[in-house]
């Protein structure tokens, strides 16, 4: 059973590839979409998002859980992997085939007959993702996110580079469809040469039974996340103008980009680490809340941040024309505040084995979403984001219920964990929200409130613990590296 010191140092280097994964492969994407949104028409882009839910709940049926299951489970074998290989081979073909056929129709329901054909080739990323799965899930059993971060980066580069310049040749929507494609071939053929295993024609009912078992709850689970996720974009699509849904998804992409670096490092890093420590629950309960506590300070404090600084920050990046998704990206911020908590709790049900209750929780959650959601809808767009946050909370206290009835863990003992934090976070970008409304100029008005933030937000925590922790963590790494580099 690893140790405190072999969990820290996997945590450390964990989180440390996945988020320079995060941060690159999301600030590339951005990057190359605003060169591609200069070259091609805002339909180009509807046409794609249009697609966009298909592909998703495909490529959820093809990894139907597997993955986590792989991870989880202690006494995996040889033949699970190959097992889990040719089942994820069979669906990813499978589902291409229907889309294929189906094509047409899709077509017909959004009246763009261009759909049938774009549909036909973006599908072709199902089949080509198929093949990855087991390799990616191997490499985070023996966390080697460095592996996953070369490949992943790499093919949004190189994919990037061609969706540019088809673009730029007049490929117009062809170019976002093959962009995707190529970045899933890049990305899987990487991954081949990282994870250096090649699959054996064996397949196991009983392995299969196994696996399934546990994945099975995780993939109904998934899908219905992914129908809410994108019905919600379909609704807005459907009652209100594409300019309020350009508004609204730039609000929730500026809001979520931070959020979502951190906490798909968080998610990524922590369920492996944990599954090895699974059999000891007091151990797992400390190494879990200390999670708890490490990551909110820095979250919380970040969201908080970026809700501040929204306004000079879209200003500057987006323009005045785009100063509507202001509101929308504050609200957002409050909405995925607390969503790493959610994230750890239903990490700690999946590597207990329990996702009988993670399927239940999800079907409850989203119950109440759907309910939330469509008493939004009539009253309008703002109305929906604050839908959003009212969801949030909701969901933090479903989530952690069974963690409290499991570890006695329940919502008020996490409180303990993060709110001090939330606190703190709160005051300390008071100042800077007002500046932001006060100082005419934008590109004044950024570097100022950020710099004031932090340095507050520093001051509250001199005497906390995890923030010295953090910053011993931080000022060590960059001993060792100028140490390599200094030696080198």
């Amino acid at each position: 059973m690893p140790g405190p010191n072999n969990i820290k140092k996997d945590t450390i280097s964990g989180v440390k590839w996945t988020s320079i994964e995060n941060i690159a492969l999301s600030g590339s994407q951005f990057l190359i979409g605003i060169v591609l949104a200069r070259r091609l028409d805002p339909e180009d882009f509807g046409l794609v998002g249009m697609l966009a839910i298909f592909i998703a709940i495909s490529t959820t049926f093809i990894d139907s859980g597997f993955s986590n299951a792989l991870i989880r489970k202690p006494d995996r074998t040889e033949i699970d992997y190959h097992t889990t290989f040719h089942f994820n081979f069979v669906v990813g073909i499978t589902c291409y085939i229907l889309l294929f056929l189906a094509s047409p129709w899709i077509a017909d329901f959004f009246n763009k007959p261009i759909l049938s054909d774009l549909l036909k080739v973006l599908a072709i990323t199902l089949f080509v993702n198929s093949l990855s799965v087991v390799q990616i899930a191997r490499l985070t059993i023996n966390l080697n996110f460095k592996a996953q971060t070369i490949a992943t980066i790499s093919a949004s580069v190189i994919s990037g580079a061609i969706g540019i310049a088809m673009a730029y040749t007049g490929h117009g929507v062809w170019s976002l469809v093959w962009q995707q494609v190529f970045n899933s071939i890049f990305k899987t053929l990487i991954v081949w040469i990282q994870a250096k295993w090649v699959p054996k024609f064996k397949f196991s009912t009983k392995s299969f039974k196994a696996l399934f078992s546990f994945g099975s709850k995780l993939l109904a689970a998934s899908i219905i996340g992914t129908i809410y996720k994108h019905i919600t974009t379909i609704s807005i699509g459907k009652f209100y103008t594409s300019k309020d849904l350009g508004f609204y998804s730039r609000g929730s992409q500026f809001a979520h980009f931070p959020v979502n670096v951190i906490m798909t490092s968080l998610g990524k890093v922590t369920f492996p680490i944990l599954a090895k420590i699974q059999e000891d629950d007091s151990k797992l309960i400390s190494v879990y809340r200390k999670y708890i506590r490490i990551t909110s300070l820095v979250i919380i404090f970040v969201i908080m941040l970026m809700a501040a600084i929204a306004k000079p920050l879209i200003l500057i990046v987006l323009t005045e024309k785009w100063s509507d998704a202001i509101i929308y990206m504050q609200i957002f911020c409050l909405a995925y505040m607390f969503e790493h908590i959610s994230t750890i709790n239903l990490n700690l049900l999946n590597v207990k084995g329990r996702s009988d209750l993670f399927l239940k929780l999800e079907v409850i959650k989203k119950i109440i979403a759907f309910i939330i959601l469509i008493a939004a809808i009539p009253l309008g767009v703002l109305a929906i984001c604050l839908s959003k946050v009212i969801y949030s909370i909701i969901a933090l206290f479903i989530n952690t219920y069974y963690t409290g009835k499991l570890f006695n863990l329940g919502i008020k003992k996490q409180i303990e964990d993060f709110g001090k934090y939330t606190i703190l976070s709160f005051l300390s970008c008071i100042p800077s929200f007002i500046s932001t409304y006060l100082i005419i100029s934008p590109w004044l008005t950024l570097p100022i409130s950020s710099i004031v933030a932090i340095v507050l937000y520093t001051l509250c925590l001199q005497n906390d613990l995890y923030f010295k922790e953090l910053k011993s963590l931080t000022i060590e790494r960059f001993r060792f590296k100028k140490n390599n580099d200094n030696q080198h």
